[in-house]
């Protein structure tokens, strides 16, 4: 979309502006994954889109001056207040639970690397900051749970668009995509900023270019998962309780 373009339908109807935002993330994902194939590199493709994206989203947002209202700035709420972010930081470890290993090549993992950062910031632009914004003003708990549910059904795309994402991976991907999801948009509208949402993100993508998946079994996974579960929903819990609300 050009940005007048994207000027007039985001003006003319937030929550529309922020799905189609998500319908054309998710089609040039997947048909980055063929183009990745074409050319020989892995993620090569899926770099390149996730990079426009990116760059599209952010001029956007600058140009409409709109760095406040979806995060792009610092929490006015003092760090002491989200436990200095250290659940996060223990989230952001989960990819080296099993131990760490080199999966990719070294321009696959340079592309990873460059796509994953992308990815953190577009999803959580679009996802914590369009969908649940738009959404948020006539319906707050409704946004956040629209919010984290599309966030991690949006992973089912893996299934059919070529990644190669086995069905038991999948789900796991759904799971946990759901449960951080809900975390970052409880850290975005009780903290009134983003950044932490995508900083966190984008590291625990690109750590998962070194995961151990050597002797992961199905028990250990399920073990991990639970964990996980755990870490956010009680983080989660006390965000709830320690901070203010903010929208």
């Amino acid at each position: 979309m050009e940005k007048n373009k994207m000027k007039i339908l985001y003006e003319k109807n937030e929550l529309n502006f922020a799905i189609i935002c998500i319908v054309v993330y998710c089609v040039l994902q997947s048909l980055a994954n063929p183009l990745n194939e074409i050319i020989g590199i892995e993620y090569s493709a899926s770099a390149i889109f996730c990079i426009l994206q990116a760059v599209i989203l952010l001029g956007f947002i600058q140009k409409n001056n709109l760095r406040e209202r979806y995060g792009l700035c610092k929490s006015l709420v003092p760090a002491r207040r989200f436990l200095y972010y250290v659940p996060l930081l223990i989230l952001i470890t989960r990819n080296f639970w099993n131990g760490a290993a080199v999966n990719l090549n070294l321009a696959g993992t340079v592309c990873y690397i460059a796509c994953m950062l992308c990815v953190g910031f577009v999803e959580e632009v679009i996802f914590r900051g369009f969908l649940f914004k738009a959404m948020a003003k006539d319906n707050v708990k409704m946004a956040i749970i629209v919010s984290s549910v599309t966030f991690g059904l949006g992973h089912l795309l893996n299934l059919v668009n070529g990644s190669g994402a086995a069905l038991a991976e999948n789900l796991f991907q759904v799971t946990g995509a759901i449960a951080i999801g809900f975390l970052f948009v409880v850290l975005f509208y009780r903290g009134g900023s983003l950044l932490p949402c995508i900083i966190t993100h984008s590291a625990i993508n690109i750590t998962s270019a070194f995961a151990n998946e050597t002797g992961l079994t199905i028990e250990k996974r399920i073990l991990f998962q639970l964990v996980l579960f755990v870490i956010t929903v009680a983080y989660a819990f006390i965000l709830t309780r320690m901070l203010p609300k903010h929208l």
